[in-house]
């Protein structure tokens, strides 16, 4: 069991006020950036106070249920990147989402580096949106995608070991694989889609597990449809510029950055909002899944709160109106 998983596994201990094994997990200095609206925290003392324990309390008996588990180094470092759900009975508020007494599927993905074996750094993406659908308390337009449940694998092969990669020169060309499709989208000629030459790079039935808010996606077709047509309209200046990591594993590649890209938010469209013209940083995260010379899966995590506040919208804020209505009308 590694360190992220002893780190989950101690709710108990933290319910009870218990900090010693979590801190040892933990390296004094670690940076923990979430989704907003937990945002930046350094030290360990402020990641269980500030995080761990408002998870724990409204999923009391908490389950990390981890769908890919991807280990590597970039720059010397240490990573392991992955996504799943955290499952457990939603009890208590999360973060001012209100509980349901019933299961809650919270999605997340994340970033993790290691400094002697214990965790220095941290990148977290919880789907708080798609907590907010469970919930019935979701105050933005149905996503354009399925709202369905984020799948694993279809090759249920997703959780890689940590004792080395038995071929890095098929991992490289993993990595070159997705790094030749992300300057395929750089090609946008600013009309046509197509211009983008996905087909040559992305499989027919390829999946899109994109975050609540946008939903999931088939096809090449079904993605330009129901995200890139209008991400692009309203972001029509967008790039990737920062990688925080990018690691590759076998069929599996990871990147992402905080920010990972930006863009001008001129367009209208996007999530059913109106142009802003403001500059915005995106939080973003992606895993790949390789199948032959093709892309076959994509799960994609995006901090959509964080880029709602830049644009002077806190969902937050918004679902609070929606749960104080729902009060008033019971």
């Amino acid at each position: 069991m590694n360190c992220i998983e002893q780190l989950y596994e101690r709710s108990t201990d933290l319910a009870r006020g218990e900090h010693s094994a979590a801190v040892a997990c933990l390296h004094q200095d670690v940076r923990w950036h979430v989704a907003h609206p937990v945002n930046t925290l350094v030290g360990s003392e402020r990641v269980i106070t500030e995080f761990l324990q408002p998870l724990f309390a409204a999923m009391p008996d908490l389950q990390r249920n981890a769908f890919i588990h991807l280990p590597g180094e970039d720059g010397g470092q240490q990573w392991i990147n992955g996504t799943g759900y955290f499952v457990g009975t939603f009890t208590e508020p999360l973060f001012g989402i209100p509980p349901t007494g019933k299961t809650l599927y919270l999605r997340y993905t994340e970033m993790v580096r290691f400094k002697n074996e214990q965790i220095i750094e941290c990148y977290l993406i919880p789907d708080f949106l798609d907590a907010m659908v469970q919930a019935g308390v979701y105050p933005l337009r149905d996503g354009l995608g399925q709202s369905a449940p984020m799948m694993p694998p279809s090759t249920m092969d997703g959780l890689l070991p940590q004792h080395g990669d038995p071929d890095p020169s098929y991992s490289q060309s993993s990595k070159k694989l997705v790094m030749d499709m992300l300057d395929c989208l750089r090609q946008y000629d600013g009309e046509d889609l197509e211009s983008m030459n996905l087909e040559d790079f992305w499989h027919p039935d390829f999946m899109w597990y994109g975050p609540g808010g946008i939903g999931t996606t088939r096809g090449i077709q079904g993605f330009r449809q129901q995200h890139q047509g209008p991400f692009l309209k309203a972001f029509p200046d967008r790039d990737v510029d920062h990688h925080a990591n990018t690691i590759a594993y076998g069929d599996y590649v990871a990147t992402g950055g905080w920010p990972h890209m930006h863009g001008t938010h001129s367009g209208s469209g996007w999530l059913g909002l109106p142009a802003t013209n403001i500059h915005l940083s995106l939080r973003v995260m992606d895993i790949w899944r390789r199948e032959g010379n093709c892309l076959r899966e994509n799960w994609v995590a995006i901090d959509i709160p964080d880029m709602l506040l830049q644009m002077g919208l806190d969902v937050f804020e918004q679902m609070k109106t929606i749960i104080q209505a729902g009060n008033c009308d019971g």
